[in-house]
């Protein structure tokens, strides 16, 4: 434990606070100017604030003169396996996993921040980051419960990521590729609950995957109907009221609009398909809070 700092100058963090409470159940963070000049983000909890850096590891440190934790042991990862071939497996002890995990947890305040600020690159980053820890506590941790530590949190940064990758489409209007993105998130939050075989949890269960899946509807509602759609449906409500009349010549029409299309194809898409555009949705913010058990909380 260690030693109090007594009659220490100039610490006292009430000017920061002053005028900025807190709000329970929100994500409350700015951007300052740091003294050395450089942005740096402030989050504000019930009882203080963090301060993070905007780039490099939140806290500012070299570990290892190495720009992360991450970075050190990946940098290790590499030398042992030059050296040593496929001899052997790269394996880190439980005191690399802890600094590993204290680090994830530094990681995670910051990009729930950059959420909240609209930095979206940023989030993909710093997510990255997170799943490139738990990636590797996972295949080379030296025991079962060093590899399943952080499991438990990567559909949270899986959503997060997949939320921030949308968000950064939707910014140039690309519902398609938005879509795209939140469904590709949704399939790899269903393959890793569905990778535990003691506690294996189904997708509609997991409040992770509901936020994608709400999401999802979202920006469905907003891309342009088609015609033929519209008729089918106009053509189902007659049948069932037996309008047999209004029936056949909505026959017709779909015919002849599924006849032009099959003769006035338009040319293919190019490489990345087509991209739907219209007005983004507003982004919510409130699910970005994080869960109450985060990485640093059980570190």
């Amino acid at each position: 434990m260690g030693r109090p700092i007594e009659n220490a100058q100039g610490v006292d963090i009430s000017s920061a606070l002053a005028g900025w409470d807190y709000q329970p159940g929100e994500v409350n963070v700015r951007l300052i100017r740091g003294n050395d000049g450089r942005r740096k983000i402030q989050l504000r909890l019930d009882l203080g604030l963090l301060q993070m850096e905007t780039t490099g590891r939140p806290d500012g440190k070299r570990p290892h003169n190495c720009a992360s934790e991450l970075d050190y042991q990946l940098r290790r990862k590499r030398a042992f396996e030059r050296k040593h071939e496929s001899a052997a497996p790269f394996l880190i002890s439980h005191a690399d996993v802890r600094a590993l995990r204290e680090e994830s947890g530094m990681y995670y305040h910051r990009y729930v921040s950059f959420f909240v600020l609209g930095d979206y690159k940023a989030v993909i980053r710093d997510t990255q980051h997170n799943l490139d820890i738990f990636d590797l506590c996972r295949t080379a941790s030296r025991n079962l419960s060093d590899r399943s530590a952080l499991e438990h949190y990567r559909p949270h940064v899986l959503m997060m990521q997949g939320r921030a990758r949308a968000c950064a489409a939707l910014k140039h209007h690309y519902l398609g590729s938005a879509l795209g993105y939140l469904r590709g998130a949704l399939k790899q939050i269903e393959h890793c609950l569905s990778q535990d075989p003691r506690h294996p949890i189904d997708i509609k269960y997991s409040a992770e995957a509901r936020v994608l899946m709400h999401l999802i509807q979202d920006i469905k509602r907003q891309l342009p109907t088609d015609p033929r759609e519209e008729l089918q449906q106009l053509l189902t409500k007659a049948v069932q009221t037996e309008n047999f009349e209004e029936a056949a010549a909505l026959r017709d029409q779909i015919m002849a609009m599924e006849t032009m299309c099959s003769v006035e194809r338009p040319a293919s898409p190019g490489k990345h398909g087509r991209r739907h555009r219209a007005a983004p949705p507003g982004d919510s913010t409130s699910d970005a809070a994080p869960p109450r058990d985060n990485p640093s909380s059980q570190a």
